[in-house]
Parts: structure tokens; C-alpha cells; sequence
């Protein structure tokens, strides 16, 4: 660590407990950011004290899961590990996660750093570090006033992956054609992940669907069998590509819903490539527990109350699809349109709704509650009276759902990020019950 370093990151601890005393906020981004204005190359120097390295996992859905889960198999190893817990996954907030972990004279005493990382920012970051592994999960569409259509960063992530060598694997989602493409380009050890014929599967394809077409001669793709959206076991009949074989990742998810057995083998193969046994990753993943938002289960008054964060039209009918199942009592969408969730809120209309039954009762809030109840309105579903509810106070919302529920019973909240930070607030302090 230079003088620099040091003044940097003593300014950003500084930031951190002025934050956090004055309850200005978490100390998640402010620290990093401020340590970065003074020296932009901070990442690299954090970077050289991991023991054994640093693992990066991108993507537009699964990959806040998906690190966790890698930080709980790393823990069940008793390795140190330094993790962006927090959900602050731009390269401030990176940095600001190794500035908490750091001591007085800004060293870190870790074994692996594991950081879930924006989309848009991982090629910034790999201008800084060299991954041990980078973990690519899916692309979809999301935010499509910051980032764009997908093909936007599947470009941008093609030109970072170019610039890997052979220090990096790269685990990749052979199911995605997209990840599967940027896999075959690249010089790098590439691994890939996959369902098996074995899985629940779709007849026809989503509506929702962003890359059906070969990235190699631009035909659109046959698929032998959906998953979700553009995820699925498929092949181009005209160039002869297809989906990469798949390393076996026999691991039972934690977790109910198609895209945690995703999850679950994402994480399960980079510890593979770690080289942790396969007993050892089973017994780390039996105790797992969700990340904030991710199907955290609350109980109130004897109700229980579970949020699954929704943020994108993919990841909506996903859980939609993972909701049904569990044939709720009542289902609470809750719908910002803040720069965490995106401006554009038009996805919605890409969600199938249609598929929620006309007995389960709908409340809709938020910032955008009118756009969620008209878009609503046009499924088919929820034409009687009282059967859809618009109420833009999150408290009053909850209140008319909880009144839908019998002792036992559960709700369900679908939230975008915004609103599901809120709602968690709002539970776990018990201010409106």
C-alpha cells in the first residue's frame, strides 16, 4: 500500500462512520466513491491481497444468489472472504466493501474476494483485476434506459472476455446462446452450466424472449426444449451450433424455482473449479439462506409474508412461475420507477399475468401504481370487483392484503428494487401492524 492508498482509504473509513452515525445511509457506496476521486486505481491495490484471488459473478438475473451461495461454500471452508453483501455492485461499491473489511493501515487479511458485479460495469472492472473466475449467468433485458438492449452488453462483455488469458476460467450458462457465444470466442478456460432434459420445461416459447437468433451466422435458433425465456436446450440448423456440453452439477437447490437450480449450479461449478469436494459443497448448501429480497420469508401476527424481488420481465415471469406454485393467498406488486429500478417502467406489459388465477386477489402500489393496475386491467384475469386493488401507500397497501389472509396463510410481495428496500423497512420494524 502506497501513501496514497492510505489516504484514500482513510478517507473513505471516515466517510463510512460519518454515514452510518448521522444515518445517512449504509456506507455501501460513499466510501469507495470518495477513495476512487482520490486514487481511481484503488481496486488493483485491494486486489493484490487476496490470497488466492478474486471471483466476479455477472449477470442480469441470480447473480446476488449465486454469490452468496459461493460465500457461504467458502465459509463452510473457513476461507476469509471479502463480499459486497450489501448489493453494491458498481466498482464504488466494490471497492467501498474491501475499505470495511480493510484495518487501520488499509490491509485485508482474506482469502477470496467474491463480488456480485453490474452488467454494464465488468469491463470497467477488469481494466483493474484478474479474475480467478468470472461467472456469467444470463443476459436480459433490464433497464433499458441505462443499459440498453441486451446485445448493448453482450458487445461490451465480448471485447472484455477478448482480453482474458488463461489465469481466468470463465463459468459460463451454456443454456443462454448468448453467454454460450462469448464462451467459444474466448482464450480463456471456459466450464459451462446447464439443466438436464429432466427439468420443468415449456412448451412454447415466452413471451418475454430476448436472444433467439445464432450470434455465429444470425439464423434463429431450434430449441429442444424451453426453460424460461431465451434460456434452453438449443441449435442452429444452418451453421451447425448449439449448445456446449455441459459439466454435471448434481446439487439439490436450496431454494424453490427454475432459475435458483440455476443459481445452485453456478455456484456448485465454481466450487468445483476451486477444487472443493462435492460433500463439502452439498453440506455448505443445506443451511443456505436467501439474500435480502430474494425470498426472504417474514411472520407477522401468525401470516407470513414472502418477497421475491422482480425487476425485469424475465425475472417477473420466472417468479410469477415460482408464486403459483406455492398457490398463495394474495399477491402484492409493488412497482418504482427510481434509478435503481429503471425509469421505463413499459417491461411490465412483457410480464404474463394472464397466467395469475382469477381466484388469487391482486394489490398493486407504488410509485407506479396506476401503470401496474391499467396493465392489470387488460389481462384477463381480475375482472370482478374488489378482486383488484390500487393502492399507492405501501402501508395501507399491506394492511388491505394482510386483511385477505387467515392466520397461517402467506403473501406474497413482488417488488423492484426500490420498493422491495422499502417494504423490507417497513416489516421488519413492525410500524404498521
Amino acid at each position: 500500500m502506497t501513501g496514497k492508498d492510505k489516504w484514500a482509504i482513510g478517507l473513505g473509513k471516515a466517510v463510512s462512520k460519518f454515514s452510518t452515525l448521522f444515518g445517512l445511509g449504509a456506507g455501501a457506496t460513499w466510501p469507495g466513491e470518495v477513495a476512487l476521486s482520490l486514487n481511481s486505481d484503488i481496486f488493483s491495490s485491494f486486489a493484490k491481497q487476496f490470497k488466492f484471488g478474486i471471483i466476479l459473478v455477472a449477470g442480469t438475473n441470480g447473480k446476488t444468489t449465486t454469490a452468496l451461495m459461493l460465500k457461504t461454500i467458502l465459509h463452510y471452508e473457513e476461507f476469509k472472504v471479502v463480499y459486497n453483501g450489501s448489493g453494491a455492485n458498481l466498482l464504488n461499491g466494490l471497492v467501498s466493501s474491501c475499505i470495511s473489511a480493510s484495518d487501520s493501515r488499509g490491509q485485508l487479511t482474506a482469502d477470496w474476494g467474491v463480488f456480485e458485479v453490474d452488467e454494464n460495469s465488468l469491463p470497467l472492472i477488469l481494466r483493474y483485476v484478474t479474475p480467478k473466475i468470472i461467472v456469467f449467468m444470463n443476459l436480459f433485458r433490464d433497464q433499458l434506459d441505462r443499459y440498453g438492449e441486451v446485445d448493448v452488453i453482450a458487445q461490451k462483455w465480448s471485447k472484455a472476455v477478448d482480453s482474458l488469458n488463461s489465469e481466468t476460467i470463465l463459468v459460463m450458462n451454456a443454456d443462454d446462446p448468448l453467454i454460450a457465444y462469448l464462451g467459444k470466442k474466448s482464450p480463456a478456460k471456459v466450464v459451462y452450466f446447464g439443466l438436464t432434459d429432466d427439468a420443468p420445461q415449456d412448451t412454447t416459447m415466452e413471451h418475454a424472449t430476448d436472444s433467439i437468433f445464432c450470434l455465429n451466422c444470425g439464423s434463429r435458433l431450434i430449441y429442444d426444449h424451453y426453460y424460461f425465456s431465451h434460456l434452453g436446450d438449443w441449435h442452429c440448423a444452418t451453421c451447425g451450433e448449439k449448445r456446449p456440453e455441459c459439466t454435471k452439477t448434481p446439487f439439490e437447490s436450496p431454494l424453490p424455482g427454475l432459475y435458483n437450480k440455476y443459481n445452485t449450479m453456478a455456484a456448485a461449478l465454481t466450487s468445483i473449479q476451486l477444487g472443493i469436494h462435492s460433500s463439502h459443497i452439498k453440506h455448505a448448501l443445506e443451511g443456505f439462506a436467501p439474500a435480502f429480497g430474494r425470498q426472504e420469508t417474514f411472520t407477522v401476527n401468525g401470516k407470513k409474508i414472502k418477497i421475491l424481488l422482480s425487476k425485469n420481465p424475465t425475472g417477473f415471469n420466472a417468479s410469477l412461475r415460482t408464486v403459483l406454485d406455492m398457490k398463495p393467498r394474495a399477491i402484492l406488486f409493488a412497482l418504482n420507477d427510481r434509478i435503481p429500478d429503471g425509469r421505463d417502467v413499459s417491461w411490465i406489459w412483457d410480464v404474463d399475468f394472464e397466467t395469475i388465477p382469477d381466484d388469487i386477489p391482486v394489490i398493486v402500489t407504488g410509485d407506479r401504481t396506476y401503470d401496474m393496475a391499467l396493465r392489470m386491467q387488460y389481462t384477463k384475469t381480475h375482472q370482478d370487483v374488489g378482486a383488484l386493488i390500487a393502492e399507492p401507500n405501501y402501508r395501507r397497501a399491506l394492511k388491505t392484503a394482510l386483511r385477505k389472509l387467515k392466520s397461517g396463510e402467506t403473501l406474497v410481495i413482488l417488488p423492484t428494487y426500490s420498493a422491495m428496500l422499502d417494504y423490507r423497512k417497513i416489516i421488519s420494524g413492525r410500524k404498521i401492524l
